[in-house]
């Protein structure tokens, strides 16, 4: 059965009201939106103020992240993971140890969401600890910079063959020069430990011109760091830059990118509505 636009926003906010989600009370709200091609597990570290999180979200898949306030942690995606009845188990990439609930970082390569929120939100996309999904962060309901942060470009396909990553031939992850060489150099550390003697390498430079808008290296602020205030974020795997994508907050439907919501991607919210629309991550930890 064909949806018309209108009615899946009217058929959304219904879904929204009955299941009775806290979405409109102000908190910041991070939309989570898959869209490669097969299913990854978004990992979320807490800084001090948040619990474990992780999760399966299939392809074509949103979820809801809201997270306290003050709140500063990453967030990214696990690939090709197995994990059984009780959330015990291993991925290919971005693995935090062997549980579905992450408690530490992500182990390299993975690409890397960083926030710290406050009066003043920073954020950020990282390829310093190596890449394994594009990854997109964009701000809505903010004011201030809040430009679009990290790479709708997959790095794996022009991996160098000494930092690829492959499984049954096929370059799953593109390591960075840190994680490879492990030298006070590449990872930015001794004598090379400021922003006057650690500089871009030609590692960080090939991933700099595919990714202009996500760090290549530790010390790459100038350009990579974004800041924004009071806003909600979506954060997009596998997305184009101009990609339009919406989020649900304080009795609002905003879009990224566009003030007209028949802009709006059409598959997202049918996507949306087979997950029950949205997962709120907090009723699931």
């Amino acid at each position: 059965m064909a949806y018309h636009l209108s009615q899946l926003i009217v058929l959304f906010i219904l879904i929204i009201i009955v299941a009775g989600s806290k979405l409109s009370d102000g908190a910041r709200v991070f939309t989570l939106v898959n869209e490669c091609k097969e299913t990854i597990w978004p990992g979320i570290t807490h800084g001090e103020a948040f619990n474990a999180s992780g999760f399966a979200l299939k392809a074509g898949q949103s979820a809801i992240f809201t997270p306290p306030a003050g709140w500063g942690g990453r967030i990214w995606g696990r690939t090709s993971c197995n994990f059984d009845k009780n959330g015990n188990g291993t991925c290919q990439t971005g693995s935090c140890g062997t549980s579905l609930k992450c408690t530490s970082p992500g182990t390299p390569p993975a690409s890397i969401a960083d926030f710290t929120l406050g009066d003043i939100d920073y954020y950020d996309v990282s390829f310093v600890d190596g890449f394994n999904l594009p990854i997109v962060v964009a701000a809505v309901n903010g004011k201030g910079n809040c430009s679009t942060a990290g790479c709708d470009r997959d790095l794996r396909q022009n991996c160098s063959s000494e930092l690829s990553v492959k499984s049954n031939g096929k370059t799953i992850a593109c390591r960075s020069a840190c994680d490879y060489f492990n030298t006070d150099e590449y990872c930015c550390r001794g004598v090379y430990g400021s922003p006057m003697t650690c500089m871009a390498t030609n590692y960080s430079r090939s991933f700099k011109q595919v990714c202009p808008a996500a760090y290549s290296y530790a010390y790459d602020d100038p350009t990579s760091i974004v800041t924004c205030t009071g806003a909600d974020y979506i954060v997009t795997f596998c997305a184009t830059r101009n990609q339009t994508m919406c989020t649900y907050h304080d009795n609002k439907l905003t879009c990224n990118g566009s003030k007209a919501l028949k802009a709006f991607s059409q598959r997202w919210w049918v996507s949306v509505l087979a997950l029950s629309l949205m997962i709120n991550i907090r009723t699931m930890l």
